[in-house]
């Protein structure tokens, strides 16, 4: 297939029938290449790339609404691109708030991802029960499948931790209490903890402690995220119950980086961080109340 001049490979069609991203992917690649169209071309005069592009028609990534706008000039297509770029972007979602979808979509491309978690076990870290339980007590009148659908949603983002080609390098420092305070059954906390110690010995993620003994430290304010990324600037996010906020802004992100490298700093080890979930693991599965880390 040549446009231009330019030699394009053919490649394996999209099933659009599987989701409203995947109809949206296969609508805009069929229309780029009824106008003689390469990616290139196609986002020639945006910000973007052309893999950026090609990750939007596998119905991999969200088209950014600027982006909807440019392609929607280019080919002519008078707004649908832009009119149906948020029915993708609220397919995509799968259960999470609004404020969340920018970090839906980049912990699904970036190289690194480091947390900070004082109050909840990470979203990415959490069993079903776990997550049911948050949800719940976050939002106690929801419908069992609002409640089911969110609990989904987080089920799906820790699929990255299960494809190693693109598995992001993932850091993750709890606050003690999550290990020793437990806010379920204790076979359920044997389960919760159970999947940290196994996602650590796949080497898919790198646990450290912060110890209650440890008085004031850095970030003690709330939780915190860093993802980076191969084609992108870095990404920190923060939330609250209801908010969430992702910050862009290089020199406020490398602020955060330097707090977050400090907390890190402080931290329990990680063989010894995993030695103590451990154990608090085997105390809960044999009902017993772990006792705090001295």
């Amino acid at each position: 297939m040549s446009y231009g001049g330019e030699r394009v490979a053919r490649r394996k069609d999209i099933d659009g029938s599987s989701s409203v991203p995947g109809l949206y992917g296969k609508e805009l690649r069929w229309k780029r290449e009824a106008a003689g169209l390469s990616l290139e071309k196609l986002v020639e005069g945006s910000f973007y790339g052309k893999s950026h592009l090609s990750d939007i028609e596998r119905g991999e990534r969200r088209m950014p609404l600027e982006l909807a706008r440019h392609v929607d000039r280019v080919l002519g297509t008078d707004g649908y691109f832009e009119r149906h770029c948020e029915d993708v972007r609220r397919a995509r979602r799968g259960g999470h708030a609004e404020y969340f979808e920018k970090v839906l979509e980049a912990e699904k491309h970036a190289l690194t991802i480091e947390e900070w978690c004082p109050i909840l076990i990470p979203g990415l870290l959490q069993t079903p029960a776990y997550a049911r339980a948050v949800v719940l007590a976050s939002l106690p009148l929801s419908l069992d499948e609002e409640v089911e659908e969110k609990v989904s949603g987080r089920m799906a983002r820790a699929e990255l931790f299960e494809l190693d080609h693109r598995t992001p390098e993932y850091w993750a420092i709890l606050h003690e209490s999550l290990v020793t305070d437990p806010i379920l059954p204790p076979s359920e906390m044997a389960e919760q903890l159970d999947r940290i110690v196994e996602l650590a010995e796949r080497r898919r993620i790198t646990p450290q402690l912060i110890l209650r003994k440890l008085g004031a430290h850095p970030l003690m304010t709330g939780p915190a995220k860093i993802m980076t990324f191969f084609d992108a600037p870095p990404l920190f996010y923060t939330e609250a119950l209801h908010s969430g906020d992702t910050i862009d802004d290089p020199a406020l992100v490398a602020e955060y980086r330097k707090s977050y490298d400090r907390l890190r700093a402080v931290a329990l080890a990680p063989k010894a961080s995993l030695a103590m979930i451990k154990s608090a693991a085997e105390d809960y599965r044999n009902g017993k109340q772990p006792d705090r880390f001295e």
